[in-house]
């Protein structure tokens, strides 16, 4: 398959033709890469079981892995969802945005979209390009994040090209992903909301607008039990993992120089706060030190994480050490990212 990588504005006439041409690649059952506020999508007819196939491939996505479909407008929803009160209330506060909301679904979404389940996970991004797509190409579109499984997600059409070239027929460039990580996905069940995988809308915030607690489900912080379905992507295989091992480390600076100059390998990758780059440096010359953001500054970490580590893949490093986010607000998207990152391989000093 020959990939067309195209420099898409969708503000423009030009751009406009490009993504009108874009949705009919959609229609016809192709794949096409697609810029979100999150990370970039692999998109694909949501309503097509044969075309949902096609991302599993290009993917090579384990097929009881669900995928997210994407609307042009929230009210969108119905069509493919059963939606309620609850529903309507985050759509009010969140949509469009970086929010996805599991719902029980209709018989529109084919199980293939759905990994089998009797849910579908809706979402209706904010990025102009990904709106218009959808709303050109006049139906759903599933688009889970344009890597291969496994792989940190994609936040830049250069990304993406590493590993989707000759895998779909068209990846659509707008630039880099805005905030870095993907979408939160919250399930309603009846009355009850929980937390799949946390993102930039935060639980504090989804309490706040619907003045109820939010459940956080065991599989945020921890693996999923052996045999358990995941119901929401991300939650049941080894995820966003560069090549080398990855090890979070819940200390100080000097404590964590100090775990490190004990082991013996090199060349090793630290992923570190920008205040402690320096001491890091200074401790290891022959190690590479990236630059995360400032400790407290959580969504430049966010925007910079996936990035960090598709560069250490190119780094030829043996061992990759970062610091354990906190489980609060952004922290806990990066918390949920990191942990997956590194198997859970987690050293308390």
């Amino acid at each position: 398959m020959i990939t067309e990588l195209l420099k898409v504005d969708p503000s423009t006439e030009e751009g406009k033709a490009l993504i009108r041409r874009a949705a009919d690649c959609i229609r016809r059952g192709g794949l096409v890469v697609f810029p979100t506020e999150t990370v970039y999508g692999l998109g694909a007819d949501g309503t097509n079981a044969e075309a949902a196939k096609k991302i599993y491939e290009a993917k090579g996505r384990p097929s009881d892995n669900p995928l997210i479909i994407h609307i042009a407008d929230p009210e969108d929803a119905a069509l493919y969802a059963q939606v309620g009160d609850l529903y309507e209330c985050l759509a009010r506060a969140f949509m469009p945005g970086p929010l996805t909301v599991v719902m029980p679904a209709k018989e529109s979404v084919p199980l293939q979209t759905r990994g089998g389940l009797s849910t579908v996970a809706v979402r209706c991004p904010s990025h102009p390009l990904a709106r218009l797509l959808i709303r050109y190409a006049g139906v759903c579109i599933a688009a889970p994040s344009a890597n291969l499984s496994g792989k940190p997600s994609p936040t830049d059409a250069r990304q993406v090209a590493e590993d989707m070239d000759g895998r779909v027929d068209m990846i659509l460039d707008d630039g880099s992903s805005d905030f870095g990580l993907e979408s939160t996905i919250v399930k309603i069940d009846g009355e009850t909301l929980t937390l799949l995988r946390p993102g930039k809308i935060t639980p504090e915030q989804i309490e706040a607008v619907t003045e109820r607690k939010l459940s956080i489900s065991d599989a945020v912080t921890a693996k999923l039990k052996e045999g358990e379905a995941a119901p929401s992507p991300g939650m049941k295989y080894r995820h966003y993992a560069p090549a080398a091992p990855v090890t979070l480390l819940d200390g100080d600076a000097e404590k964590c120089i100090a775990y490190m100059k004990a082991r013996a390998e090199m060349p090793i990758g630290i992923i570190a706060y920008d205040e402690e780059v320096p001491l890091y440096r200074a401790a290891f010359s022959d190690a590479t030190v990236y630059a995360f953001g400032k400790r407290e500054d959580e969504l430049m970490q966010a925007h910079r994480l996936f990035a960090i580590l598709r560069r250490a893949d190119k780094d030829g490093l043996v061992h990759i050490y970062a610091p354990l986010p906190r489980k609060q607000g952004i922290g806990l998207a990066l918390y949920n990212r990191m942990i997956r990152a590194a198997s859970h391989n987690i050293v308390k000093l």
